[in-house]
C-alpha cells in the first residue's frame, strides 16, 4: 500500500523501539463459544471503567487494548502514523489534509462513511473536558466525494495523522452518540472485537466481529475482568484461571514461570504532580523543597526492584532520542524550609507499586520538614479530584506518548494551561510560550529540540518531579500466541492473538 509523501515525512517523528510481543470461558452467545470458531481469550486488566467505556478520558485505551476501536491512523512498529481506516492521506496545505476512507463497516452494521467519520469526529472536538490528543488544536472534518475527509486546523498541524491515531479519537458509529456529548461504544465500534455486555465496572464481554475489513480474528472473543488488585491478577494467570494478565506487580514477578513473564520497555514515567494552582505547593520555593526531597534511585532499586530507571525527566529510556537533546531545566526557584507546611499526597491502587511509592515519598517529604497525609483510592474514584486539584501531590504514572505519539502533545494536555490532564494545576506563561513554540515546527529534529525546551521550562517549575521510568510486566500463558505489546501500552489483543 502506498502511502502518500506527507505521511513519510512524519514517519520519522518519533523514533520508538516496539516490542512485539474464577473466570469462565462462556459470556458470548452459542456462536461465539463454539470450539471450532476458536477459544475466547480470558484477559484480567488492571482498570476498571471510571467513565463508562467513553472514549474520551482514559477509558480509550482499555478499548483499544482490548481490540474494539479504531482511529483513522494508527502507530506503526517506528511509532510513526499507518493506515487504519483511512489508508492513505495528503496534505493539501499548512492547515488542511485528505484522508482516503478504505471499505470498512461498524459493528452495527452500517457502513464507515466520510459523513460517519465526520459526525465522529465532531463529536470529539465538542467533548468535555477535550480530549487530550486535541489540547491545543481545533480541528474541524467534512466529507469529500465518497471516500474522503477533509479535516482542517485552524492552526497549522503538522502532524495531524499522527494525532489521528490516539485511542480517545476512535472512530464510532452515528448511533454511538446520545444526549449531551455522551459516545456508548458497545457495538458501534470498529474493531476485530465487539463488546456485547458490560457489567458495571466489573467484568466485558466481547465477541468476535466478524465483518472486520482487516480480516477474521482468531479467538471467538474475550471475556475481560477488571481486577484493580494486582495480587489477584497475577493469582489468576499462575492458577490458569485467566490466559492473559497486565501489569503484573513487580513483588509478583517472580511468582510467575520465566516463560509467562515478559517485560517491556515503555514510554510510561511515573512522576510526583505537585498543585501549583492552591495549597501548599502554590509556592514555588515549597515545590522545590518537595523536589529536593526526593531521592529517585531509592523508589528504582527499591520499589520497582530494578524493573524501572531512576527519573531523568518528562521523557525516559524509552523515548531514544530525548537523553541527547536534554537540557538544564531553567527559572527553578529556592528551596524554602517547609516549617511543617501540611500536604496531602494521593495515588491509586491499580498499579500496586505506587501505593508503595507514594509512602516511601511521604517519608522522605517528612524528614525534610512536611507534614504528610497519605490517601490512596482505585483510580476511577480518584481521577475527578485528581482533576479538580483537591490534592497537594499526586502520584501518576503516564506514558507519555499514549494520546498521540507526538511527544509535544502530553506537555500540552498535562502542563498548560489549557491542558485537559493538568493534575497539576500548572499555568506558566512561559511553559505555554514553549509549548506552543514546539507545536508548531514541523521538522522532525527542531520539533524535538523544540519539545526538551519545553521539558526544560516545566521542571524549571518543579510542578512535576519525575520519579521512575518503567517497564511493564505482563503475564502471558504459556498456550497463548500473538499477545500484542508496545511502549504505548495500547494493544493487547487482535486478530493473531489467540490460545
Amino acid at each position: 500500500m502506498r502511502i502518500p509523501h506527507s505521511s513519510r515525512f512524519l514517519a520519522a517523528l518519533v523514533a520508538l523501539p516496539l516490542l512485539a510481543g474464577c473466570f469462565s470461558s462462556g459470556g458470548g452467545d452459542d456462536k461465539a463459544s463454539d470450539a471450532k470458531d476458536g477459544a475466547r481469550l480470558r484477559v484480567a486488566l488492571a482498570f476498571p471503567p471510571a467513565e463508562k467505556l467513553s472514549p474520551y478520558g482514559a477509558d480509550a485505551t482499555i478499548l483499544s487494548r482490548l481490540g474494539v476501536t479504531e482511529g483513522l491512523t494508527a502507530l506503526d512498529a517506528n511509532g510513526a502514523p499507518a493506515p487504519a481506516l483511512a489508508q492513505s492521506w495528503q496534505r493539501v496545505d499548512d492547515r488542511t489534509w485528505v484522508f482516503t476512507l478504505r471499505d470498512a463497516t461498524f459493528q452495527d452494521g452500517t457502513r464507515v462513511t466520510p459523513a460517519a467519520v465526520s459526525a465522529s469526529l465532531g463529536h470529539a472536538t465538542q467533548a468535555k473536558p477535550a480530549p487530550a490528543a486535541l489540547a491545543g488544536v481545533t480541528l474541524t472534518a467534512k466529507a469529500e466525494g465518497a471516500t474522503g475527509v477533509r479535516i482542517t486546523t485552524t492552526a497549522p498541524d503538522p502532524v495531524l495523522p499522527l494525532r489521528l491515531t490516539s485511542p480517545s479519537l476512535a472512530i464510532l458509529a452515528p448511533k454511538a452518540y446520545g444526549a449531551q456529548g455522551a459516545a456508548n461504544p458497545v457495538g458501534t465500534a470498529t474493531g476485530p472485537f465487539e463488546i456485547s455486555k458490560l457489567t458495571g465496572t466489573t467484568a466485558a464481554t466481547l465477541n468476535r466481529f466478524d465483518d472486520y475489513w482487516g480480516g477474521r480474528a482468531q479467538a471467538a472473543g474475550v471475556d475481560a475482568r477488571f481486577i484493580a488488585d494486582g495480587t489477584a491478577r497475577a493469582n489468576a494467570l499462575r492458577t490458569g484461571e485467566v490466559d492473559i494478565a497486565e501489569a503484573i506487580p513487580v513483588a509478583q514477578a517472580a511468582t510467575l514461570d520465566a516463560t509467562t513473564r515478559k517485560e517491556t520497555a515503555t514510554t510510561r514515567t511515573t512522576s510526583l504532580l505537585l498543585n501549583a494552582k492552591t495549597g501548599t505547593f502554590k509556592n514555588p520555593a515549597l515545590r522545590a523543597a518537595a523536589r529536593a526531597a526526593v531521592d529517585t534511585s531509592t523508589l528504582a532499586k527499591g520499589v520497582y526492584e530494578n524493573h524501572a530507571d531512576a527519573g531523568t525527566g518528562i521523557y525516559g529510556p524509552a523515548v531514544t532520542w530525548a537523553a541527547g537533546k536534554r537540557t538544564a531545566p531553567t527559572g527553578r526557584a529556592t528551596p524554602a524550609k517547609p516549617d511543617n507546611a501540611t500536604v496531602t499526597l494521593a495515588t491509586y491502587d491499580n498499579r500496586p507499586e505506587l501505593p508503595e511509592a507514594a509512602q516511601v515519598l511521604k517519608q522522605q517529604l517528612e524528614k525534610a520538614g512536611f507534614k504528610v497525609t497519605l490517601e490512596v483510592r482505585e483510580y476511577s474514584r480518584l481521577e475527578g479530584d485528581a482533576l479538580a486539584g483537591k490534592f497537594d501531590a499526586f502520584v501518576l504514572a503516564r506514558n507519555t506518548l499514549v494520546d498521540t505519539g507526538d511527544p509535544v502533545a502530553v506537555l500540552a494536555s498535562d502542563y498548560t494551561c489549557a491542558g485537559g490532564f493538568n493534575i497539576a494545576q500548572l499555568c506558566d506563561k512561559k511553559v505555554d510560550r514553549a509549548v506552543a513554540t514546539a507545536q508548531g515546527i514541523a521538522d522532525t529534529g527542531k520539533r524535538q529540540d523544540a519539545a526538551m525546551a519545553a521539558e526544560a521550562a516545566i521542571l524549571g517549575t518543579d510542578a512535576v518531579v519525575p520519579l521512575v521510568h518503567q517497564r511493564v510486566i505482563t503475564g502471558i500463558g504459556a498456550n497463548v500466541r500473538g499477545a500484542l505489546l508496545d511502549p504505548y501500552e495500547r494493544t493487547l489483543v487482535g486478530t493473531g492473538t489467540r490460545r
